[in-house]
């Protein structure tokens, strides 16, 4: 189902209604997610109308510049959809757009679920307001969960509407949010009902790939190394969290008394702490990547979803290098491997990595 751009809050409302239906939430969280989203639906701007009023501010009018020449590419070199998203523009004034909120038990790694009709199931839920994500949150924790809020400054319809830009998405570099524009599109181009992994792990893939190749297609070849260089942390950094995650799984699972493991969980969130620092000290050169990741504290929920966003990263790449790095025949196969079986698409996400393929040759 595609929204018309301007069409009717009765249609835009019932189109929603279709998409966050659940058999686990109650009238108030429909109310909040439909609210919201129709609240950015009503301020939306079309971007070519304030470029060609001259009004924007210089700073503004080159993001929104770059955004449709981010768009454009996303379509003529990446393959992905070109249907009247991110043509538009949404002044929100916020830090975030929505707040997704994960809990897991205490003494486990595997995150709550909750159903929806089309996205299926997802282990986080979203709030157009900060106050009801901490309030949800908060109920969650009084039950023994632990819980994390993770600000996200894009979501994706999955096709149903036509995406604005939001101001959220401007408050980074220019690869940053070449890298919001190129996932959120990607969501749009295959999407597995409730396998996050998969899902996740594609449009990460496609992220990553395509800020590489519009860098240099753009002439903008020279910010690579730094843009690798942050690639090559992220890849460190991810090796860091799965380190800690196996630990503790192994310490979940073991039959260790409950209170002894209450001690080794606070024990290796610790040593994360003090192996990342032995990052920014070394192979980082002081450079601490990722400190606002800690200042939230740890806890389980932190890392609940982090195989989920890069777990299969490595079977998109050996996928892509299969097809020539040709997009748009990449895509067509994700398309094969996501018609299979719930229990194929796993198997086939657990691909190891190459020894000798790098990322940056992407």
């Amino acid at each position: 189902m595609n929204t018309p751009r301007h069409a009717g809050p009765l249609t835009a409302l019932a189109g929603l209604l279709g998409l966050l239906l659940t058999a686990c939430a109650g009238p108030g969280y429909y109310l909040q997610a439909i609210g919201g989203h129709l609240e950015l639906m009503r301020q939306r701007e079309d971007v070519a109308d304030i470029l060609s009023a001259g009004q924007a501010d210089p700073a503004l009018r080159g993001q929104l510049e770059l955004a449709t020449e981010l768009r454009q590419f996303a379509f003529r070199e990446l393959g992905l959809p070109d249907n009247g998203s991110y043509t538009q523009f949404v002044r929100t004034g916020r830090d975030a757009v929505t707040w997704n909120v994960v809990a897991t038990p205490e003494l486990s790694l595997d995150a709550r679920r909750w159903c929806f009709l089309v996205a299926g199931c997802v282990p986080y839920r979203g709030y157009f307001r900060r106050e009801a994500a901490e309030e949800f949150a908060r109920r969650l924790a009084g039950d023994g969960y632990d819980v994390d809020i993770a600000p996200a400054t894009a979501y994706s319809t999955l096709g149903w509407f036509e995406d604005p830009l939001l101001d959220t998405m401007l408050s980074y570099r220019d690869e940053q949010l070449a890298a919001v524009l190129f996932h959120e599109l990607a969501h749009q181009s295959v999407y597995v009902r409730g396998d996050t992994a998969f899902n996740e792990s594609y449009a990460s893939f496609v992220e990553e790939t395509g800020v590489t190749l519009w860098l240099r297609a753009s002439g903008r070849a020279d910010r690579l190394p730094e843009w690798q260089g942050r690639r090559q942390a992220a890849a460190q950094f991810d090796r860091l969290l799965l380190q800690t995650r196996s630990r503790l799984a192994e310490l979940f699972d073991s039959p260790t008394p409950e209170a002894d493991k209450r001690r080794a969980k606070s024990a290796l969130f610790d040593q994360l702490v003090a192996d990342y620092q032995q990052l920014v000290g070394g192979a980082w050169n002081g450079e601490s990547f990722y400190e606002g990741w800690f200042a939230k504290g740890l806890n389980n929920a932190r890392l609940a979803l982090f195989t989920s966003y890069r777990g299969g990263m490595c079977a998109f790449e050996a996928l892509y290098r299969e097809t020539g790095q040709d997009m748009r025949h990449f895509h067509m196969r994700v398309n094969e491997q996501a018609a299979l079986e719930a229990a194929g698409r796993r198997e086939w996400l657990a691909t190891p990595c190459p020894d000798v393929a790098s990322r940056q040759d992407l």
